[in-house]
């Protein structure tokens, strides 16, 4: 039934571009929301699912978007294999810099994963390859609303599929009490690293369809502010919510979109609205709805009580 009503979405909003009823501005605002959908989906895997708190998404972001633009730009690799390639580049990142961090925990984890994105900006700062500090200009405007859509419907089902699947209840437990989870036999460390790695992944083709949606990208683009961005998505929908990250990405997008004229008072107005939900809803605006597609629901939620009920007291 989920895969019916988004089809049908999909077919509305096709039809009102190629009818015209809705502007390259919209259109341009369409792809953004599917692009950060990606973003936060892939962050609140990390973070809300896995417990890991991570601010470098925007890093794997950044290593997906140059890939992919370089491989279209100077080596006339087709689209879709040049996004997939940038995201798997990510994957490789995810894990060389997951298998020394994530023994980390808290504080020291969400340090370590905010230098290896500054250390990404850094490098592609100083790369006159990939165009310095002025960036990368003339990348082939190839993102269309059907590619983004199904790359964007994709990466959520698989990432709704693996939470539910017995790796994503090892997530979940370690998110829970990590210490009881490696009394349990699981490897902790392992999961850790499979969830940070598969983030890292749909993070890169993010980037890779963001970069062929705007035709330039600089360095700036994917600093520590765009990581601070994807965080507010997810914990404004609801740490550990598929759907939850879904609305607060739409959210986050419309509220970019028309404060663009005032960028001054963009990161005043995120800070402002975490604040309020901090006070009046903790658990953000789903709390812990899941995503699910027709029946699977019932049977997610059913484990998820069983998981709840066997953890209390």
């Amino acid at each position: 039934m989920g895969i019916i009503v988004a089809l049908a979405f999909y077919g509305v909003i096709k039809v009102l571009l190629t009818t015209g009823v809705l502007s390259d501005v919209n259109q341009s605002m369409l792809l953004l929301i599917g692009v950060n959908i990606m973003l936060a989906v892939s962050l609140n895997l990390i973070t809300g699912i896995t417990g890991q708190f991570s601010i470098g998404h925007a890093g794997f972001m950044s290593v997906g978007a140059y890939t992919s633009a370089i491989l279209t730009l100077d080596y006339n690799v087709p689209f879709v294999p040049a996004i997939i390639a940038g995201g798997l580049l990510a994957a490789v990142f995810g894990v060389l810099i997951g298998m020394p961090t994530l023994r980390l925990n808290g504080d020291y984890l969400a340090i370590a994963t905010l230098g290896f994105g500054e250390i990404i900006r850094i490098i592609m700062l100083n790369t006159e390859y990939v165009g310095g500090a002025s960036g990368l200009s003339g990348i082939p405007a190839k993102t269309t609303w059907t590619m983004l859509f199904f790359f964007t419907l994709i990466s959520v089902v698989l990432i709704n599929n693996f939470i539910r699947s017995t790796h994503g209840r090892a997530c979940i437990a370690i998110r829970e009490n990590e210490i009881a989870a490696e009394a349990m036999g699981i490897n902790t460390t392992r999961y850790k690293i499979i969830a940070f790695t598969i983030g890292a992944l749909f993070a890169g083709i993010a980037g890779g369809l963001s970069a062929h949606t705007f035709y330039v990208i600089t360095p700036g683009s994917f600093n520590f502010l765009k990581s601070f961005e994807i965080i507010v998505m997810v914990v404004l929908g609801g740490l550990g919510s598929t759907a939850g990250s879904i609305v607060g990405a739409v959210f986050v997008t419309l509220l970019y979109t028309y404060l663009r004229e005032f960028p001054e008072w963009r990161m005043i107005i995120y800070s402002i609205v975490l604040i309020l939900m901090m006070i009046f809803r903790p658990s953000g605006l789903l709390g812990t709805t899941k995503f699910s597609f027709g029946k699977f629901g019932k049977k997610e939620a059913k484990a998820n009580d069983t998981i709840e009920g066997s953890s209390a007291p």
